[in-house]
């Protein structure tokens, strides 16, 4: 794996950092290709149940390096869609500034924990473009027209406004920061593997369906979950007054 990219197992969390801290994580082609390419391995390792996100140095990603052509290779997409199409949860935490790219990679994320004091912002207007490739899961993880302000101002912003419009999900003083997501990725990664899998895969195809088909999905999945040994155990755990003791693991 490329020195830019960090890799390290602990348990059942896969953790990536972001390393290129010279460069203010700027996310150049080695780097998104690394971080696709690591997100598609934990995605297949069964010894993986959720991803964790984080980054080096003082600042989380700065965004594209635009130091590099700018012509737009297939990995941008990819990666600002990523969550769409994962179905092991993501977890990040943030220090520092996270903008542009560094906002799209949160907007792919299921839960985020920022440290106090970071900032974010779409800034690409500022040289003249606009955040295309990433702005449809921004939109979705915030709602259009938030996004859309965000994008069309260029401003930066503080956690408090990040936290209010969902972009994140809790913020932790700085020292707190790593023991804050490491806890939140654990009690994620200690439920069953089936219910995590069928949960990301009906909130990723819901939103394309229409209301019918999208509660006949709900009904198939709901009984499919009801059938497994890891919701009989859950239950039975529940009633008895006693942690569960998973039936079985992926």
């Amino acid at each position: 794996m490329s020195p830019i990219l960090k890799l390290a197992q602990e348990g059942k969390v896969r953790r990536l950092t972001l390393a290129r801290p010279e460069k203010a994580n700027a996310l150049n082609r080695e780097l998104r290709h690394a971080l696709l390419r690591a997100l598609h391995e934990a995605e297949e390792d069964p010894a993986t149940a959720v991803l964790l996100l984080d980054a080096e140095g003082q600042i989380f990603c700065s965004g594209v390096d635009l130091d590099e052509d700018p012509d737009t290779d297939p990995s941008y997409e990819r990666l600002f869609s990523i969550g769409s199409r994962l179905t092991k949860p993501i977890v990040a935490a943030v220090q520092g500034p996270a903008l542009t790219g560094g906002v799209g990679l949160l907007a792919n994320c299921h839960c985020v924990v920022a440290a106090m004091g970071s900032s974010f912002g779409l800034t690409e207007m500022r040289i003249g473009m606009f955040p295309v490739i990433l702005f449809r899961s921004l939109a979705r993880a915030v709602g259009q027209r938030r996004a859309l302000e965000w994008a069309l101002t260029g401003r930066i912003f503080q956690t408090d406004e990040a936290l209010r419009a969902g972009l994140i999900h809790a913020v932790a003083p700085q020292f707190e920061l790593d023991d804050r997501a490491n806890a939140l990725a654990a009690q994620i990664a200690s439920f069953p593997p089936a219910a995590l899998r069928a949960g990301l895969s009906f909130a990723n195809h819901q939103a394309a369906l229409d209301d019918e088909a999208a509660g006949r999905l709900a009904v198939q999945l709901r009984n499919e979950l009801a059938a497994s040994p890891e919701y009989a155990e859950g239950l039975a755990a529940l009633k008895e007054k006693r942690p569960p003791a998973w039936a079985t693991r992926d």
